[in-house]
């Protein structure tokens, strides 16, 4: 048997992904993409409504105002969605729980070292 890696064979390599990872993966993509698309336009709206404020109109600059926040709230959620999906992908790591000691290394060399 060519390539066999043992006696009841190879454990190593990539495993293909679960269906419910794959669907999860999608949803935080699907995500992330929209809230940037969103953040895109309600960035575009306050620069519009911002011209228009400065062009005497009052009501625009509450729009303005309403579509900053809209904007920062967009691209806030967008960065955490986006952090999520990192932290999905393997990408980056969770931090350890505060007040929790990361585990003590293991010794070198195992049972038989040991003895």
């Amino acid at each position: 048997m060519a390539g066999s890696g043992g006696k009841h064979g190879s454990h190593s390599g990539p495993r293909p992904p679960a269906p419910h990872r794959t669907r999860r993966l999608l949803a935080l993509t699907a995500g992330v993409t929209g809230l940037v698309v969103a953040w895109g336009y309600l960035v575009w709206a306050a620069i519009d409504f911002g011209t228009t404020a400065r062009e005497g109109r009052t009501a625009a600059w509450w729009f303005l105002a309403l579509a900053s926040l809209g904007a920062v709230a967009c691209l806030f959620a967008g960065l955490l969605v986006g952090l999520r999906l990192l932290r999905e992908l393997g990408v980056v790591a969770p931090d350890p729980a505060p007040g929790t000691e990361p585990p003590a290394p293991r010794p070198k060399g195992g049972k038989r070292a040991a003895r």
